[in-house]
C-alpha cells in the first residue's frame, strides 16, 4: 500500500470556491471512482492551503487510477478548470503505508 499526499497552495481569495467545488462535485466524483480518500481539508495555519491524502494498492495501480480518472470526460467537463482556476501551485509526495509510523526525534 501507499499513500499519496497532496497539497495545494490557493490562490488568494479562492478557499471558498475550492472547498465548494471539491466538496460538491470532486470528491463525489472520487467516491464513484473508487479513489480511496483518506482525508482531506485546510491547513490548522493557512487558509490557502489545503490537503488531500489518497491511498493505493500500489505505485502502477496509482497511476492507472489518476489516468482514468483526469482522462475522463466526467472530470474535464466538470471540476477539473473551475478548480485548477483556484489553484497557485501543488506538490505531491508517496510514502510507503507499510513504513509510517510517528518517528520521535531529540
Amino acid at each position: 500500500m501507499i499513500t499519496e499526499l497532496r497539497t495545494y497552495k490557493l490562490k488568494k481569495g479562492t478557499s471558498e470556491t475550492f472547498e465548494k467545488i471539491f466538496t460538491e462535485q470532486s470528491l463525489p466524483m472520487l467516491k464513484r471512482w473508487k479513489v480511496n480518500v483518506v482525508d482531506f481539508g485546510f491547513s490548522l495555519i493557512d487558509q490557502e492551503s489545503f490537503y488531500l491524502i489518497r491511498s493505493y494498492e500500489s505505485i502502477e495501480q496509482r497511476k492507472q487510477s489518476q489516468d482514468a480518472f483526469y482522462g475522463s470526460e466526467e472530470w474535464i467537463n466538470g471540476p477539473d478548470k473551475p478548480l485548477m482556476n483556484c489553484i497557485e501551485s501543488y506538490n505531491t509526495a508517496i510514502v510507503d503505508s507499510t513504513k509510517l509510523s510517528i518517528k520521535k526525534t531529540e
